[in-house]
């Protein structure tokens, strides 16, 4: 059967019934229909003595294009961990529609280990990317507007880009203000797919509505003649975004295959921004739960750093135990086979592999300070002989590992992983961050880049030096860096799986985030726009006549 079918046959409870598991009341809870609702933030506020429950973070290996399944093994490990009897709240990121008709699919689980109402989710879900387009073109508006009627602020440079949540190459570079209208200035733009848009990161930041506006006013939208900045408060803008956003800043409650609670909020992109679901989700979840399951975009090194050196440095977290997922197709993957022939048996391409896996559990024991256990995400394909391979790499290396089915048996496929991770939390973590952020922008680029990406050097850009300049004198020289690169390797290189030998990470530019509070840093080739690939997921997704959804994953 296909996730959408297992979905669709699930026996769904309504979602009041959700939220009396985890004793949220009634008048805590705006319902959008049968089986979603939002959770008031005044929740938030009014558990706020209440002790919290422990983190689990999932991260994985870097990724093949379709992904290694985090989210399915998030969502098996929540089902598990309630299945042996302790009361476990998933806090997700939501799907972007980018992906959702691109290649990797949805972001809802696989299989039995699914969140639901899996369509809904995958699509338009409560409407909140949607509210945080409209801010961001809002803004965009008002920035040309603002021009059109006198410019008065002055504004000589526009950084503030649109964006739509598509994957949509040809809005990468466009020419606007071509109506030739009195007043109206022509301009090279672009878009940003919305996930990448600072008002997504600001939206997951924000401790409370007061501090989204904050964060709103604190926007830059460009520089004046006199080379000042200019930003969402000059132009009178933060307080009409926030209406935009007055319902997406709260937390939206679903449940999983075997009805139990999952709280999805926020969905950054981790590669080209913090990929964390927001601030307040988490924070709702370790009020609500035990145990807190949580994840990180994409492989460790841009995920999990920017989960740890971002959002658990700026909202106070700490994970009390680290998963990181991995599949033996993609070890295989990074060990240089063709990834047309991952499904074939391999032992040398494997042991070459999991070296990729070996250097993510050093940066999370090592440089993070985590205690970490590996989660093998099983598929069909995988021998024996492979398992039992890895599983003796990783016992040399004193690596503890659990095989996962939860695809296929949803929680009972994870019941040993939340053993395990149970008995990691009860081990003591000391998180370390792995720069300061007191450091130079650039020193606090080459911690990332030389800890965690392990690169022999790092080489800036003359644009990026040049914007690091501005950056430290106009006093945002203490913020967090933000690490913009591919997913596929530690490196800058998306080609470069191995990453043997020395290698450097190159530095085209930096972008300051006055709201989002860090500084985006480009390295290698990076783009804000992802493009579809040649035969899209949107092909094979319809609708038949009886109006169910057919090819959605």
């Amino acid at each position: 059967m296909e996730d959408i079918e297992i979905a669709r046959a699930a026996k769904v409870d309504r979602i009041n019934k959700i939220a009396e598991k985890i004793n949220i009341d009634e008048e805590y809870i705006e319902q959008y229909g049968k089986y979603k609702a939002k959770i008031d933030l005044k929740l938030l506020n009014d558990l706020k003595d209440k002790k919290n429950g422990k983190l689990i973070l999932v991260t994985s290996i870097n990724p093949t294009p379709l992904g290694e399944g985090k989210t399915t093994v998030s969502v098996g490990l929540t089902d598990a961990l309630n299945k042996i009897g302790e009361k476990t709240v998933g806090v997700l990121r939501e799907p972007s529609l980018g992906p959702v008709f691109g290649v990797k699919g949805g972001a809802t689980g696989g299989g039995y280990a699914q969140v639901v109402p899996m369509e809904d989710i995958n699509l338009h879900f409560t409407g909140d990317i949607h509210a945080i387009t409209a801010a961001n073109n809002l803004l965009s508006a008002m920035i040309d507007n603002h021009i059109f009627h006198g410019n008065e602020l002055r504004l000589k440079t526009v950084v503030w880009k649109r964006c739509v949540d598509l994957n949509d190459r040809q809005l990468r570079k466009v020419n606007t203000g071509l109506s030739n209208e009195k007043n109206t200035k022509e301009r090279m733009d672009g878009f940003n797919i919305s996930v990448a848009s600072e008002i997504m990161a600001i939206v997951c930041l924000s401790e409370n509505l007061n501090d989204l506006k904050r964060r709103i006013s604190n926007i830059i939208v460009g520089y004046n003649e006199d080379g000042d900045i200019v930003t969402a408060k000059d132009l009178h803008a933060e307080g009409a975004l926030t209406v935009l956003l007055k319902d997406a800043i709260n937390p939206n409650l679903v449940q999983t295959l075997e009805n139990n609670p999952v709280i999805i909020h926020g969905g950054p992109f981790a590669n080209i921004a913090h990929g964390c679901n927001s601030v307040v989700a988490t924070r709702m979840g370790l009020k609500l739960g035990d145990y807190v399951v949580t994840e990180a975009g994409f492989g460790a090194d841009l995920g999990a750093e920017k989960f740890l050196d971002i959002k658990c440095r700026v909202a106070n977290l700490k994970p009390d135990a680290v998963v990181c997922v991995a599949t033996i197709k993609a070890l295989k993957y990074h060990g240089g086979m063709d990834i047309n022939d991952i499904k074939n048996e391999s032992i040398e391409y494997l042991k070459i592999g999991s070296e990729n896996l070996l250097r993510h559990i050093n940066n999370l024991k090592n440089v993070f300070g985590m205690n970490v256990v590996v989660a093998i995400n099983r598929y069909n394909q995988d021998t024996d002989l492979e398992l039992n391979t890895l599983k003796d790499i990783l016992l040399q290396n004193g690596v503890e590992m659990s095989l996962v089915e939860c695809w296929g048996k949803g929680g009972e496929g994870a019941v040993d992983l939340a053993e395990k991770v149970k008995k990691l939390t009860e081990k003591e973590s000391t998180l370390t961050f792995s720069y300061d952020t007191n450091s130079s922008i650039k020193d606090k680029i080459r911690s990332v880049c030389k800890k965690v990406y392990g690169a022999e050097d790092v080489i800036f850009e003359d644009l990026a030096n040049e914007n690091i300049e501005i950056a430290e004198k106009k006093g945002y020289g203490k913020l967090p860096v933000c690490i913009a690169k591919t997913q596929y390797s530690f490196s800058d290189d998306p080609k470069n799986l191995k990453c043997e030998g020395k290698y450097n990470i190159t530095i085209r530019n930096v972008e300051i985030k006055g709201g989002a509070e860090f500084i985006v840093v480009f390295a290698g080739n990076i783009i804000t726009m992802p493009g579809l690939p040649a035969i899209p997921a949107a092909e094979n997704i319809d609708i038949d006549s009886n109006g169910n959804i057919v090819g959605l994953f």
